[in-house]
């Protein structure tokens, strides 16, 4: 078998770090008239690359399959939107946007970002690969193009005289397979004065909080500072300043630019000497991660056993992507976790993948009215508990499993 090589850098990778098990690609919920058919499940296993550091798992399938026809909408969490809000009032600020500026954003799921700008006369323009999301964009009146971005689609928008002022990429980075294409195109659609703003989960946190459910084959590649700013160096991009983010468990918002239009801020090179003072640099942090997210899987298991043989009833909240990991890591059927419910009606009626969770409106909650309440979507807990604080009224109390499970009131 062909030793694999990291999508970076293209050194040959060690063994995996942390071994997943089989499962399911994490979107892929099932619909109830495909119950008979069996889940296509993958090995899902991260390799570190010990030259460029860059945290990967293999391509076990195609962007074109996974993303085509994609189940998740980020406008149906409050605290996402609240997060969108704020960075466009920040562009428009420190860039000085206004009508005679594009704003581009890549992965432009159903435009709520790019709305932010369009209500305040900011032309934008956004690139989203699912046919069925953008579709939903560009019937609410944000003009946007069913394509994947690479840098043959980029210079052929630059050709139109369509390159941005500003390039947003939240969370789309981990999705590329291909990050050299990618990222050559991310420079290709960037004015030559322009600024591009990526987010990204950050592996920092990922290992320090065990947020071991957040690796699935959608996301190809994992990033720190360190590898993030070896990647857009190579296509001529220039990282000048670096904010961290409460979001997804802990992420980075990079600011880059063309190479000679700016200058770093000092925080770049301080985060960078953090993440080595991590010991980002050193295998056995890794093998660290995957001792503790065994531990993780343990203890939960144990809880939701020890639930059912007390005769207390556990629901899901959520059904996100990570989900999936979790569940299928944890072998978390439905003897323990019978469902799950979601704000999202374009998952409401599927199953997750693998453990065939059933997802249920959050109504379901009130109706079976379960003594513990376990949160998926960990990142998003606090909002999860607003949402169902009326779930007090019988006593409930809700359960967070990362980075080990806790129940709280």
């Amino acid at each position: 078998m062909n030793a694999l090589a990291c999508r970076l850098c293209g050194a040959p990778l060690p063994e995996p770090f942390i071994d997943l098990g089989l499962s399911p690609l994490s979107n892929s919920l099932v619909d109830e008239r495909d119950l008979s058919t069996q889940d296509a499940v993958y090995p899902l296993r991260a390799h570190v690359c010990e030259r460029c550091w860059l945290v990967q798992v293999p391509e076990c399938a195609s962007p074109e399959r996974i993303f085509r026809d994609y189940a998740y909408f980020s406008s149906y969490s409050t605290t996402w939107l609240a997060h969108v809000r704020r960075y466009a009032q920040r562009m428009r600020e420190r860039l000085g946007l206004n009508s005679g500026s594009l704003v581009i954003e890549v992965a432009s799921n159903d435009g709520h970002l790019l709305s932010e700008f369009a209500s305040e006369g900011v032309p934008v323009l956004g690139l989203e690969p699912a046919r069925n999301i953008a579709a939903v964009a560009n019937a609410s009146g944000i003009p946007t193009i069913a394509e994947f971005l690479s840098a043959e689609s980029a210079r052929a928008l630059r050709a139109q005289g369509r390159s941005a002022d500003l390039l947003v990429a939240n969370n789309v980075l981990a999705h590329v397979p291909q990050l050299h294409d990618f990222i050559a195109g991310l420079a290709a659609l960037l004015k030559r004065e322009g600024t591009l703003t990526l987010e990204f989960p950050h592996l920092a946190r990922m290992l320090e909080r065990v947020e071991f459910d957040t690796i699935y084959h959608e996301h190809f590649s994992y990033f720190s500072m360190l590898a993030a700013q070896r990647a857009l160096a190579e296509h001529g991009l220039e990282v000048v300043d670096v904010e961290e983010l409460p979001t997804h468990g802990g992420s980075l918002r990079v600011y880059a630019m063309h190479a000679g239009q700016g200058s770093a801020t000092p925080v770049v090179a301080q985060l960078i000497e953090r993440e080595e003072e991590a010991g980002l640099r050193w295998r056995e942090t890794y093998a660290r991660f995957a001792a503790r997210a065994s531990a993780t899987r343990d203890e939960l298991t144990r809880f939701l056993r020890a639930a059912a043989d007390e005769g207390a009833t556990v629901a899901g909240y959520g059904a996100p992507a990570k989900a999936t990991t979790l569940l299928n890591y944890c072998a978390v059927g439905t003897d323990m976790l019978p469902y799950t419910v979601d704000r999202s009606p374009h998952k409401q009626g599927k199953r997750i993948p693998g453990v065939r969770t059933p997802i249920f409106a959050p109504e379901h909650i009130f109706e079976t009215r379960p003594d513990y309440i376990l949160i998926l979507p960990w990142n998003i807990a606090d909002e999860i508990r607003e949402q169902m604080s009326a779930a007090s009224g019988w006593g409930a109390r809700f359960v967070v499993p990362i980075p080990s499970p806790v129940v709280v009131a």
